[in-house]
């Protein structure tokens, strides 16, 4: 069946911003500062992506072993969130824990600030492409069909959906995905408790921080599937974030999504009753809200003018064109069981510009989990923190008014620099 449809152009900018994710609305906003005038399209009613809509939490890692990795509008994002009371900076590794409310609110006012338009309620549904270039992004919303031209488009989708529909080329998944998790708040938690205090502290170098009495109970319990469990807080008495639960399944795939965040859901009310029944600081615990989002770690990534390998990630290897940093460990969590493969970096690792682009386009970067990078490297990357570096280094790189694989690296990344980038 073949269905025509009008499509009204809406808009014309200099940079389209697809996805209002980490990566995606530091993005926008670095293209702005840079004086192009600036949109960002975005499927839900709020900006934050996985921070807002999947409760991710915290975010890291902005510092390691005293060296800033991730500066400029990000650290700055971090501290006036801190100012508002609606985040935590722990030292030393620079992890942020969370109020999910006001991080949707510092994002808007930022957009409002920047004069950032902003095409919210959204999904993107096509693209139009000429040549080597994507001349139209197209998306649905109450308004109906409508799309967006611009001179640089990014796509900070975490699925690389914008590069996928043009035609970029991706990266061989191999034979399993990291899992998805969804995670969970809940209320009425002893956050008094040492343990607990402990435990939503995520500050430890070359550690990781689940919490490893409840970890201990779980697997004496045998209670299938789980990951860590990770807590941390949301900066209000009583409440905590968990992240435990775990399934396999394929996030760019409409069925099998459905089915795994159906799964994930039924799961978050078995943990937490778990939790309530076997440990005394959740005896007196309810659940508040479950992610809107399930967490995806793994789906799509661009096969870029560079795919950045583990060998260079690990041992550090420093490009002429860096463009952005990385200190996470190569964390791979298990489809199945409870394990997870975690490597910790000696220092902070570095990304290419040239992971940026697909070598088939001349106005389209990506930014955040569509990056090019191998499944090793990419389980570092994939973190907020990480997402947001190569987004603020997209937004600046897509303000130069030449082809993508031309832009003028020295002054790009003087620009990072004086932005407060540490390259």
């Amino acid at each position: 069946m073949e269905i025509k449809k009008q499509v009204n152009v809406v808009g014309n900018y200099d940079v389209v911003v697809c996805g209002g994710g980490p990566a995606g609305f530091i993005a926008a906003i670095a293209a702005s500062r840079q004086g192009a005038k600036t949109a960002i399209i975005e499927e839900y009613g709020f900006l934050g992506g996985m921070a807002t809509s999947s409760f991710v939490t915290p975010i890291s890692v902005f510092t390691y072993k005293g060296e800033l990795v991730i500066g400029g509008i990000p650290w700055e994002f971090m501290h006036k969130l801190s100012d508002m009371g609606g985040a935590r900076i722990e030292e030393p590794l620079g992890n942020v824990a969370f109020e999910p409310e006001m991080y949707k609110l510092l994002c808007q006012r930022y957009m409002q600030e920047e004069n950032i338009d902003m095409y919210m309620h959204s999904y993107i549904s096509d693209v139009v492409v000429d040549g080597r270039c994507v001349t139209y992004v197209v998306f649905e919303n109450k308004n109906g069909t409508e799309a967006l031209s611009a001179k640089k488009f990014i796509d900070c989708t975490g699925d690389a959906d914008v590069a996928y529909m043009a035609g970029c080329d991706m990266q061989d998944p191999g034979d399993t995905l990291q899992p998805m998790s969804s995670y969970f708040i809940l209320g009425g938690c002893d956050t008094d408790s040492p343990m607990l205090k402990e435990a939503m502290c995520h500050n430890k170098t070359g550690e990781n921080c689940h919490c490893l009495p409840v970890r201990e109970k779980l697997l004496e319990l045998d209670i299938g599937e789980f990951g860590g469990p990770w807590f941390c807080t949301t900066l209000q008495p009583g409440v905590v974030t968990v992240n435990m639960t775990r399934t396999e399944g394929n996030a760019i795939d409409n069925r099998d999504f459905t089915k795994a965040e159906c799964k994930l859901r039924e799961e978050c009310f078995r943990m937490a009753k778990i939790l309530k029944d076997n440990v005394d600081e959740f005896k007196d615990s309810y659940v508040l809200n479950i992610a809107t989002h399930g967490g995806i770690r793994e789906t799509r990534r661009i096969v870029g003018a560079h795919t950045i390998t583990a060998e260079e990630y690990v041992g550090r290897y420093e490009y002429e064109d860096s463009v952005s940093r990385g200190a996470h460990p190569i964390d791979i969590h298990v489809a199945h069981g409870a394990n997870q493969n975690i490597t910790f970096l000696e220092s902070p690792a570095y990304v290419p510009y040239r992971a940026l682009y697909s070598s088939k386009f001349d106005n389209l970067l990506v930014a955040g989990r569509c990056i090019s990078a191998d499944k090793q490297a990419f389980a570092s990357l994939r973190v907020q923190a990480s997402c947001m570096g190569t987004g603020q280094a997209a937004g600046v790189a897509a303000t130069q008014d030449v082809p993508v694989q031309n832009v003028d690296i020295n002054k790009l990344r003087e620009d990072l620099k004086e932005i407060g980038a540490n390259l």
